[in-house]
Order: structure tokens, then C-alpha cells, then sequence
């Protein structure tokens, strides 16, 4: 059976994804899937960049505002999420749309993932006992003895792939970097294709991502953080609040450092997050790519859009 064809509209952070979406929606009746793993949370929604009440009513969204920021939203769940609802937009005759930026959720439905077992909460809580008792580096050793390969390729502080790692081990006996190299993935549920907006000149981009952060703080993000922290059950170590803007934030309201510094560090998080996700775009060679610094983007995206329907 063939592959789905669909259109997927990626690229770095504030580089007009949304905008562009938007502009394909007006002139075709279609619906738009969430590629952003930090919107899927509900209440972080200045930080988030989430598409505001107008936006939202100009076409139907999906997989915006789907859990509670102290639920995990892991990458089988959006490939489920993703290949059911694109099944669904097309029954109704309408054309999905793919928008975002979390490459490892295009990188997924490319190159399908891996069959890891699921997550256990008794060994997850025990795991997060450890790392209280001797940090992230601690765990980050203790993989380095059973998983050498998968320790070597992570962080030393990326506490929630060491866990996750350690979490596979004890439950299976066998290091994640063996199980992986076992495995034969599934083909991805549709093919993508990619509409890719990237700048011609990074300067523009940086500029962009820093009025955006400017912008969002005087929208009220730090007091939205604020009402996140003073829920008992959200913590620095969540997913949610290690999203860019999030965590600097959360460090200035518990005085580690002062706004200024909170504000240049969140800036400087989301250039590096700009700056991986464009060498991501970069792997795609069959990709369509439109420079996001000119004023006739939206103008190309729907050039494009036409072209790839036509091929659909």
C-alpha cells in the first residue's frame, strides 16, 4: 500500500511556520497538526509561542493543549496521535497539514522509532530517589558501566534520556544501545513533503527570537511561570519546564539569577535550539526550502503548497 503524501511545514523557531500554515489554510480547506512538543501542554501558553484565539479559529488544531505540564508526552504517543489524525482530516476532505519545530518528532515519523519497553513508575521513582541522593552525574556513571555506547552519546546532564536508559536496563537486563541495534523499524506512516522556511541571514533570526523574548515578557510570562511554580506537583526536572524560556525563567524566581541574566540566557537557549533545529532541516536534501528574511514568504509558501497538492 502506498505511502500518505503530506505536507510539512518546518524550521528553526521563530522563522513564521504558524503565519505560513495559516496562509495555506485560508486558500484550501485544511487542518493543522501540531509538530511542537511544547505545546501540547496546557497553561504555557506565552512562553510556548501558542498560536493566540484568532489564529486558532482560522483553522481547525490539533495536539495543542492535550495534557497537564506534569504528564510526559513521549514520541510514540505523537506518532500515534499524528498518523490517526491525518486519517481522520482526510476523511472529512480536507488536507493535514504538519507545522512545528521538534525535529525528533519529524525525525520519527522519517525513520519510525525504536520497540523499547514502557515506562515503569516504580523504577522511574526509584531512579529519581538515586539521582537526589548522588545527581545527574552519578546516574550518568552508572549507565557508563551497563551502556557505555548510549552514555557516551548523552549529556552528562540530560537526566530524563540517562533514567530513561537505566529504566530500560533494569527492566530487560540488556543495555538500550543493544536492544536498538536489534531492531528492525517500521516504515513511517506517511511521507512528508517538507516545506523548509530558513534564513538567509542568521543576524535577522536572532533578532527575531530576541523581540519575541522581549515580547513575551511583557505579555506576562514570568508570572505565568509563577503560577506554574506554585503548584506542588511541577518540578524543574519535568519536561515542561525544561522547554526553552521555562527553565531560565523558573532559575530567576528562585533567585539563582537575576532578571537580566534570566532574559539573556533564554535568549541564548533559544538561538542554540534555532541553531539545531536548522542543522536538522540541513539532513533533508529533498526539501523545499523558502528564505524566511523576505517579506514575500507566505506568497512562496503557497506557490509551493499548490505544486505539492498537485503532486498529492
Amino acid at each position: 500500500m502506498p505511502q500518505q503524501k503530506i505536507i510539512a511545514i518546518m524550521g528553526p523557531t521563530a522563522s513564521g511556520k504558524t503565519a505560513a500554515a495559516l496562509a495555506i489554510a485560508r486558500e484550501v480547506p485544511a487542518e493543522i497538526i501540531s509538530v511542537d512538543s511544547a505545546l501540547v501542554y496546557r497553561d504555557m501558553n506565552i512562553g510556548t509561542a501558542k498560536p493566540n484565539s484568532e489564529e486558532l479559529a482560522a483553522a481547525p488544531h490539533h495536539l495543542i493543549d492535550i495534557i497537564d505540564p506534569s504528564e510526559a508526552y513521549s514520541v510514540a504517543q505523537f506518532l500515534n496521535d499524528s498518523a490517526r489524525l491525518v486519517k481522520e482530516i482526510q476523511l472529512r476532505g480536507k488536507l493535514p497539514i504538519l507545522v512545528g519545530g521538534t525535529m525528533m518528532y519529524y525525525k520519527a515519523l522519517i525513520n519510525g522509532i525504536d520497540d523499547l519497553p514502557p515506562a515503569d513508575p516504580t523504577i522511574r521513582t526509584q531512579l529519581e530517589s538515586e539521582m537526589a541522593q548522588v545527581g545527574v552525574a552519578g546516574l550518568h556513571a552508572r549507565l557508563m558501566q551497563v551502556d557505555p555506547i548510549t552514555a557516551a552519546r548523552l549529556q552528562v546532564n540530560d537526566s530524563q534520556r540517562i533514567q530513561r536508559a537505566l529504566e530500560i536496563y533494569q527492566l530487560t537486563g540488556q543495555a538500550m544501545s543493544t536492544l536498538i541495534s536489534q531492531q528492525v523499524r517500521p516504515s513511517a506512516p506517511f511521507q512528508l513533503h517538507a516545506i523548509s522556511l530558513e534564513p538567509s541571514d542568521r543576524a535577522f533570526l536572532h533578532e527575531r527570537i530576541a523581540k519575541r523574548f522581549d515580547d513575551m515578557l511583557e505579555q506576562g510570562f514570568i508570572d505565568e511561570v509563577r503560577r506554574l511554580k506554585q503548584r506542588p506537583d511541577l518540578t524543574p526536572d519535568l519536561p515542561s519546564i525544561r522547554c526553552v524560556g521555562y527553565r531560565q525563567a523558573w532559575d530567576y524566581l528562585e533567585g539563582h539569577i537575576p532578571f537580566q541574566e534570566m532574559r539573556e540566557r533564554g535568549i541564548i537557549a533559544t538561538r542554540q535550539l534555532a541553531k539545531r533545529q536548522l542543522t536538522w532541516c540541513r539532513s533533508i536534501p529533498e526539501r523545499i526550502i523558502i528564505d524566511c528574511t523576505k517579506n514575500t514568504i507566505n506568497e512562496q509558501v503557497l506557490v509551493q503548497s499548490h505544486e505539492l497538492i498537485k503532486a498529492i
